[in-house]
């Protein structure tokens, strides 16, 4: 594994107020402190027959307008850009470990950002969305275009609500999730965090009481359970061999939901975690867990926190 020194991170930028929340995450989290951080905008340039326009007497005026207009947004998302590093610079990054990159659209705007994540990066950061002209790096359509493409690198989706020191990491004991502690073992080992382990099954509440036992008799719960206890020491180990001390994990184990999604989302809201750790995709050897769509639904209803998606 790489160490946070040599980690390099994309953080897709627009200048909206989505995208300085992901500043502001960024900035308060002390692990990406010792990141290397891009800031990367895909800016739409205007079409090259507009220059050609200018030459010709009956648009000319027009041409220069517009073209002056291009300049002017130029001019702000760079403006911007330049604020956002300074207020990284501000919060203890080193000057050589934050650059700015504008990037002119070819294929579109989040299939630019998927083959510029695929240069050495270590993950991928986002806002929620952004707004208005320029400001459309990460609308909500391209944030979930990224979240779906970006199947290679850990995609981290940030809301407005600054981080804590309070993460709740749903794991089963798939290979998936597996991948999910240890890329949180890698960020946070060292630090002073609290990490809850987190795992839902579905089960007798969700069917009707008379009938529960035919659907998941108590058998198959104690099994599951104890599945899950197997899943949560296999994560410990993971986390405590990167320097996670015992007293930092916790682990919480409820049973009966009809959701998992909305148990990961209940618990995260009542526990005030600001930031939610998911595996892509998994499958457990009780049921399967961290889903395509579980992921998908967490990150659908929960809009204010930060939602990390490890591949």
């Amino acid at each position: 594994m790489k160490n946070q020194s040599q980690q390099k991170v994309l953080l897709t930028f627009d200048g909206s107020e989505h995208a300085f929340h992901a500043i502001n995450y960024v900035s308060k989290l002390t692990p990406f402190h010792k990141m290397k951080i891009v800031l990367f905008n895909v800016f739409s340039s205007i079409p090259e027959a507009y220059a050609d326009l200018e030459k010709d007497p009956q648009f000319s005026r027009s041409a220069r307008e517009v073209m002056a207009w291009e300049m002017q947004q130029k001019k702000e998302i760079q403006n911007a850009m330049e604020n956002a590093k300074q207020k990284l610079l501000h919060s203890g990054f080193s000057s050589d470990a934050v650059s700015i990159r504008i990037h002119n659209k070819k294929e579109g705007i989040a299939r630019d950002i998927v083959k510029e994540a695929r240069n050495g990066y270590d993950a991928v950061i986002i806002g929620r969305r952004g707004t208005g002209t320029y400001k459309e790096v990460i609308v909500g359509s391209v944030a979930k275009k990224i979240v779906e493409k970006v199947i290679f690198l850990p995609v981290l989706m940030i809301g407005e609500i600054p981080p804590d020191n309070k993460f709740l990491l749903a794991v089963d004991n798939s290979e998936n999730a597996i991948r999910a502690v240890d890329y949180i073992a890698r960020v946070l080992g060292g630090f002073d965090f609290k990490i809850t382990l987190f795992h839902a099954i579905r089960g007798a509440q969700s069917t009707h009481s008379g009938i529960a036992h035919l659907f998941f008799p108590k058998e198959s719960l104690e099994d599951a359970e104890a599945g899950v206890m197997t899943a949560f020491d296999n994560a410990k180990r993971h986390l405590e061999d990167a320097g996670i001390t015992s007293g930092q994990i916790s682990t919480k184990l409820v049973s009966g939901v009809p959701s998992r999604a909305e148990a990961i989302i209940r618990e995260a809201r009542e526990g005030d975690y600001g930031t939610i750790v998911l595996g892509r995709r998994g499958l457990s050897k009780v049921q399967a867990f961290l889903l395509g769509r579980v992921s998908n639904k967490v990150i659908s209803i929960i809009r204010r926190r930060a939602v990390w998606i490890v591949t």
